[in-house]
């Protein structure tokens, strides 16, 4: 009995790794410091590397974001150590920065549901074969 109870113990503890995983950028410490000294696009580049994404709209502003992935077993995933490097840019030079930590950022709360989309045709998956029948072409026809 007690090698069967410490046998589904060792299971039990087995399901809970504890692993960590960066996203993102890995940020120097002292990230604040060593954007202070950078005047241009390219040293920023050379620095840090190419922002993950730009602005399309308004003031061109380069992000970069950076975070720790923790996983602990059956737990949710967490993540700590967020930081988000905000760049605003006029041609090369760099006219601004700002850095954001974790107690900067606000926790977004995703709604369990699901938004309707108006006008929306709901298919079981019987009538979604049945619909598709005819829609595409045979391979290698070109059409």
């Amino acid at each position: 009995m007690k090698k069967i109870l410490l046998f589904g113990l060792l299971i039990l503890l087995s399901a809970c790794t504890f692993q960590t995983k960066h996203r993102g950028y890995v940020f120097p410490e002292n990230l604040e410091n060593k954007i202070s000294g950078i005047k241009t696009t390219g040293q920023l580049q050379e620095e840090i590397g190419d922002p993950q994404t730009k602005t399309i709209y308004g003031d061109e502003v380069w992000i970069y974001y950076g975070a720790d992935e923790n996983m602990r077993g059956p737990l949710p995933v967490t993540y700590s150590n967020k930081t988000v490097l905000l760049v605003w840019v006029k041609g090369n030079n760099i006219t601004k920065t700002k850095v954001l930590h974790d107690e900067d950022l606000q926790d977004v709360k995703i709604a369990s549901g699901e938004t309707d989309i108006p006008a929306a045709i709901e298919l079981n998956a019987l009538e979604e074969l049945f619909n598709n029948i005819g829609r595409f072409s045979p391979a290698g026809l070109g059409q």
